[in-house]
Parts: structure tokens; C-alpha cells; sequence
């Protein structure tokens, strides 16, 4: 067997967070996130991935794969792909919503082309809202990698949560 190898992981308490967002859109909240005015939730420094873009209705996401979330066949595990794609689908209904209003995931449909690996490099996880109703929105997304070479499609349900 090899060394052992080690990940030490760092994140800002949600609830300081979640206070500091209150108030603010949804799209409001996701620029102060991408300009450093507010952490990423804990989720995004357990697996290593960025929100670089937030516009109305479209939110991008980046990460680079390692070893961390390797599966036993030596491929990134589709749950790291799964997990990008949804984040970028719910945050691209999220960027729609006003201050006050939340959203979670009912389901959710993915379709991976192919594997990723170390080699792989950044890939991107592009979410676009579709429909964001009064109770319900549905998104779709795409995970690429830096020449466009497609990883994965996925599209998504949410239920919207108005006070």
C-alpha cells in the first residue's frame, strides 16, 4: 500500500452567511459569492468547485476533478459530476428569485457521455433556468471541459418556497 494521502478542508460558519445573504435576490446573493463578499457554502470547499459566472437565469460553475473523488475503477465518481450540474441548475433558478424566496431540488436527470479523470483538467458546469413559476421551476445544464468536449447533460425539477 501507498501513503496515505490527506485533504484538510475550510469553511465559514453557514448560518453567518446565510444572515448576511438575507434580504438580497437570489442573483444578488450569488455576485457577492463570485466577487468574495460572501463565502461559498460548505458543500463547494468539500469538493473544490467555484461559481465564475452569475446571470439572470444562467449560473456557471468550476472545479478540476482529483483523486479525492476517484471511484474504484480510477475515474472521477458521477456523484462529482451530479453534484456540480445540480448546483449550477438550482443556482440558475436561485438567480431569478427575490429576496426571501428559496428553492430545493425535486429531482433531478443526468446523463453521463463520458469519464473524467486527473488528466481531464477544469470542467465547467453551466446551469440555464427554463421555467421559473410561482411554485415550480425546471432548469438544464452542461458539464464541459476547457475545449468544449462534453462530460455530462442533465436537467432538473424545483419546488419554490415563497413566505
Amino acid at each position: 500500500m501507498s501513503d496515505p494521502r490527506e485533504r484538510t478542508v475550510r469553511w465559514e460558519d453557514p448560518a453567518l452567511a446565510l444572515e448576511s445573504a438575507r434580504g438580497r435576490s437570489g442573483l444578488e446573493v450569488l455576485r457577492a459569492i463570485v466577487a468574495g463578499e460572501l463565502p461559498p457554502p460548505p458543500m463547494a470547499r468539500l469538493l473544490g468547485f467555484d461559481i465564475v459566472e452569475a446571470k439572470e437565469g444562467r449560473v456557471v460553475f468550476a472545479a478540476t476533478p482529483g483523486e479525492h473523488v476517484y471511484n474504484p475503477l480510477g475515474l472521477v465518481h458521477g456523484g462529482f459530476a451530479c453534484t456540480l450540474l445540480d448546483s449550477a441548475m438550482g443556482c440558475s433558478i436561485h438567480s431569478m428569485l427575490p429576496a426571501g424566496v428559496g428553492y430545493s431540488t425535486t429531482d433531478l436527470q443526468i446523463r453521463f457521455i463520458r469519464g473524467m479523470s486527473l488528466a481531464t483538467g477544469e470542467v465547467r458546469a453551466e446551469g440555464r433556468a427554463v421555467h421559473v413559476g410561482r411554485s415550480t421551476a425546471v432548469a438544464e445544464g452542461r458539464l464541459t471541459d476547457g475545449k468544449g468536449t462534453l462530460f455530462a447533460v442533465a436537467t432538473t425539477g424545483c419546488a419554490i418556497f415563497r413566505p
